[in-house]
């Protein structure tokens, strides 16, 4: 249980102590810290006395004042002190069980915990929570955390989530919300499993849960070539995906019609597969759950505004743009006529063809369809999702330094929303 510290911000708190990186936070007056919330509580105090383990292995204790409100300044190399807690479940629709062999050992790490979910966004299951985890969620107004439901018929949802602990969903729910806790939701829709009367069932049950329900999220079950698992898994065709559109559509008005909100949000892939036309801006209201990837296209959208002016139609250089299959159909509508750009839709050959979003393109599979454009470029956009968080590599390993490399003198952006794809159209980047 170490709180290890890998980066001092200048000027802070911590370089005032002389601390620095690879050194271990042990105790804090006394305490070990099991978390980055705990960390954060436990210097709240005015009075501070810090166990420290240096990298030599010598201890050291120092004590200080501070103001109640003053940061530490130190980043930590991860934000649970005593080990992620890993899910236990054994889901159908697990993605993690689905991903190639000989990646990254973080790429299989399954969490299911709940600080995770309070920090980061990440949704967890409930089904490992204890009665002191509760007791802790209420002492320290963790709210709100994200919770995968997928259904809220207790048999369904052992079955898919293999595990009789996931039937007392509607016990947890209720032991999560007498902690005071709020909670954004999502369900992964398997085609004829937890869908049509079975999604009725359970948006009728999360609705009277409000207002601790804030938001409910639908997304496709999405499967890869690696899937292994013999449990029959359908996904969602043109007819079915419009089939859920329609279904969810009547819940939504109604909602909509009593509170202003829409609370439910499909998942970009359901517009895609059905073809249809996106939702206007304001049905998204403050995109709850848009790092789930709810609502991205439409906020892209709204973002990239008007390309119709001259300064995009005279564009000097050449821009190819990488995306995935998917939202290429919408940057090829977008730049139409910008003939000094073209959009380059990357099939998925890592994952599977059925497997489309940008966010899981890899850069082997982006390099061959650059290789195989004819022609020059002056600017290569690619998908900043498809990049690991915080660093410049994809999914496969490949570095962007590597990319960059083959297709000298031509410049790579990784581009994170329209404001910067406009910004590189223009030259600004």
């Amino acid at each position: 249980m170490n709180a290890l510290i890998t980066k001092i911000e200048s000027g802070s708190l911590a370089e005032e102590l002389e601390l620095v990186a690879g050194d271990k936070i042990l105790k804090i007056n006394g305490k070990s810290p099991l978390d980055i919330i705990d960390l954060s509580f436990l210097l709240a105090d005015e009075e501070i006395e810090l166990l420290i383990e240096h990298s030599d292995g010598n201890k050291e204790i120092i004590a200080f004042e501070k103001d109640f409100d003053e940061e530490l300044g130190a980043e930590f190399e991860s934000a649970v002190f005593n080990g992620v807690r890993q899910c236990k479940n054994h889901c159908v629709f697990c993605f993690v069980d689905m991903i190639a062999p000989n990646l990254r050992k973080t790429l299989y790490i399954k969490d299911d915990d709940y600080r995770l979910s309070f920090l980061f966004g990440n949704f967890i299951t409930l089904t490992n929570l204890t009665e002191k985890d509760f007791k802790r969620i209420k002492n320290y107004h963790l709210s709100p955390l994200f919770v995968s439901i997928h259904t809220m018929n207790p048999d369904l949802r052992a079955k898919m989530l293999r595990t009789p602990l996931a039937a007392k969903i509607q016990t947890q729910l209720d032991n999560l919300e007498r902690a005071g806790a709020q909670y954004h939701t999502q369900i992964v829709l398997c085609r004829d499993l937890n869908d049509d009367l079975e999604l009725n069932y359970t948006i009728s049950e999360l609705l009277k849960r409000r207002p601790y329900v804030l938001s409910l999220a639908i997304v496709p079950v999405g499967v890869t070539k690696y899937r292994k698992d013999k449990f029959p898994l359908k996904q969602f065709d043109k007819k079915s995906a419009e089939k859920v559109i329609s279904q969810v559509e009547t819940f939504q008005k109604k909602i909509r019609a009593e509170t202003g909100k829409t609370f439910i949000y499909l998942g970009d892939e359901f517009y895609f597969l059905a073809e249809k036309e996106f939702p206007p801006l304001e049905f998204y209201d403050d995109f709850p759950q848009i790092e789930n990837g709810i609502g991205m296209t439409r906020n892209f959208i709204e973002e990239i505004g008007n390309l119709e002016l001259e300064i995009y139609k005279n564009i000097k250089i050449k821009i190819d743009v990488v995306s995935g299959t998917s939202f290429a159909k919408i940057l090829k509508k977008m730049t139409k006529n910008m003939p000094n750009v073209r959009v380059l839709p990357v099939e998925n050959k890592f994952f599977g063809n059925k497997v489309n979003v940008s966010g899981l393109l890899t850069g082997g599979d982006i390099i061959n369809e650059l290789k195989n454009a004819s022609g020059d470029r002056d600017l290569i956009l690619i998908p900043a999702t498809a990049l690991k968080s915080g660093e410049e590599i994809f999914l496969d390993d490949i570095s962007l330094e590597k990319m960059r490399k083959i297709f000298n003198p031509a410049k790579i952006i990784p581009i994170h929303d329209g404001f910067e794809f406009k910004k590189a159209l223009k030259g600004e980047m």
